[in-house]
């Protein structure tokens, strides 16, 4: 007897139906998966069998084929477990196969028949509503998530033998109730990280808020104690808060790398990103044997923050330009291709030198003359080329730590960062584009217009201060950010001014 049931397969962020086959005869004996399934599905039958066997039911030696179609796509993962078993029970007249097409089935068995929790639920309940299916069984662990998507009846269920009984209609099963927006605006104000907790740094507030309100990259420089990576963590604290669409693009890959935890819906708050500096390219941009997102990727909407970033490995610092610009990541094997988005905001954190203590106001540099220079060289040009802000870290004075006078907040600084972000997509809405920092070269000169005096300045700056050319268009956007934090229409010199002092890195002879 043939019996098709139905179960997904991740691809990229996306999901793509899987139709599972079953086909018991009885000339023969013996079970053999077809379809390209990797180790872990040829496993599934030891599994299968003592599930099914724990339920109170029975695996025939009868001649069975399992296809995995469509068959040219590889089936990886312990996912296709529960769909094969309730397949084989049914094609053996075990259970009634009726509803079966009506239903996406996933789930990673035990020997006991328990379900293990899978990757990419949110995606899988998505395509399979596209498709009109009627429901989906999932692992309890998984059906929050899931149930995000309306229109779809999201079953959580425990063990195979729950899912048995649904189908013989020995027990009623109540689709899984979430309202994900309420929980999602009710979260929406959560700051695990406040601005009001750092004394001092008022200069490096301010670069970050500009940073934030434009999308810009930062990179800070300073000795160690400084605050630098106290400031970064709290950088998402004042960026706007997610969209509902942009929480449903972040969950949707934080899910697809099993990255949720147990009974998670939506992600409220914007991802903070922090590899350590021995991670490989791989795990930064993405891919591998069986491609997975990566660091840049996981940061989607978000930031993602590299702490001292001259002990990263070149070759894995090289790997992020291509996908900074086009904000996402494309991975190319012989046989597929997958996209994932990674637009993020990157804030990097590095010391002035080995030491730590090059322009320190009060320690004394013992780095070797020219070792400065050489430890700023393991940070690419065309990576700071990427980066629009430079901000020099000083070291916090005491009387300012043991002040008792209040730092403004996350929430004040936020208001107007959402204001200054709220011009700029009215500004940009007709090129699909969301802030400052992507804008191309073309539409950086359409828009950051300058009068003759900003000319005349940012002439002399570029001569003066030695600045390098790729410098020109990033000081352009910096200061069309600072003018839409004051809510002017047009750069002035006062704007143009802030944005120059921000390239520190680009001036001549800065580490000799």
């Amino acid at each position: 007897m043939l019996v098709k049931t139905y179960a997904s397969a991740i691809y990229g962020v996306d999901a793509i139906t899987i139709t599972i086959e079953v086909n018991i005869t009885d000339k023969g004996i013996g079970y053999s998966i077809v379809g390209l399934p990797d180790k872990a599905v040829q496993e599934s039958l030891q599994r299968i069998e003592s599930a099914v066997k724990e339920s109170k039911y029975q695996m025939k030696r009868l001649k069975t084929v399992i296809n995995l179609a469509p068959a040219d796509i590889r089936k990886e993962g312990s996912a296709y477990d529960l769909p094969m078993a309730i397949g084989i029970l049914a094609a053996s007249g075990q259970i009634p196969y009726e509803k079966l097409s009506d239903f996406i089935l996933m789930g990673e068995l035990s020997l006991d028949g328990g379900l293990h929790p899978i990757k990419g639920a949110l995606p899988i309940a998505i395509q399979a509503r596209k498709e009109g299916y009627k429901g989906i069984f999932l692992p309890q662990r998984n059906a929050k998530e899931a149930a995000i998507v309306k229109g779809i009846e999201v079953y959580g269920v425990d063990n195979l033998l729950e899912v048995i009984d649904f189908f013989k209609e020995d027990l009623i099963l109540e689709p899984y109730k979430v309202d994900a927006r309420n929980d999602f605006f009710t979260n929406l104000e959560y700051l695990e990280h406040d601005f009001a907790d750092v004394r001092g740094q008022e200069n490096i507030k301010r670069a970050l808020e500009i940073a934030a309100a434009g999308g810009h990259n930062v990179i800070l420089i300073g000795p160690p104690g400084a605050g630098k990576t106290m400031l970064a963590k709290r950088l998402p604290s004042i960026l706007p808060p997610l969209t509902l669409h942009e929480a449903l693009e972040t969950t949707k890959i934080h899910s697809v790398a099993g990255k949720l935890s147990d009974n998670t819906g939506l992600v409220f708050e914007r991802p903070f990103r922090s590899p350590h500096h021995t991670v490989s390219d791989v795990a930064l941009v993405g891919g591998g044997t069986n491609p997975q997102p990566g660091e840049i990727s996981l940061a989607h909407h978000g930031v993602l923050f590299l702490d001292e970033l001259p002990e990263f490995k070149r070759a894995v610092l090289e790997v992020m330009r291509q996908p900074m610009e086009e904000r996402r990541v494309t991975i190319s094997r012989a046989k597929f291709t997958v996209d994932y988005p990674a637009s993020f905001m990157l804030i990097a954190s590095m010391n002035p030198c080995p030491c730590g203590f090059y322009n320190h106001p009060e320690k004394e540099c013992v780095c070797a003359p020219g070792v400065v220079q050489k430890y700023l060289n393991r940070v690419s040009g065309p990576l700071l080329d990427r980066i629009d802000l430079h901000v020099e870290v000083t070291p916090v004075k005491l009387e300012e730590l043991s002040s008792n006078n209040k730092s403004e907040s996350s929430k004040e600084v936020r208001k107007r960062v959402i204001i200054a972000r709220q011009k700029q997509q009215e500004r940009l809405k007709s090129q699909q584009i969301h802030c400052n920092a992507q804008m191309n070269t073309p539409l950086t000169r359409e828009i950051c217009k300058l009068s003759d005096n900003c000319h005349l300045l940012l002439n002399k700056a570029m001569e003066r201060l030695g600045l390098s050319a790729r410098a020109y268009e990033r000081i352009l956007r910096v200061s069309r950010t600072i003018a839409d934090l004051e809510g002017k229409d047009n750069i002035e010199m006062q704007h143009l001014s802030e944005a120059i002092q921000f390239r520190s890195l680009d001036r001549d002879n800065w580490a000799m």
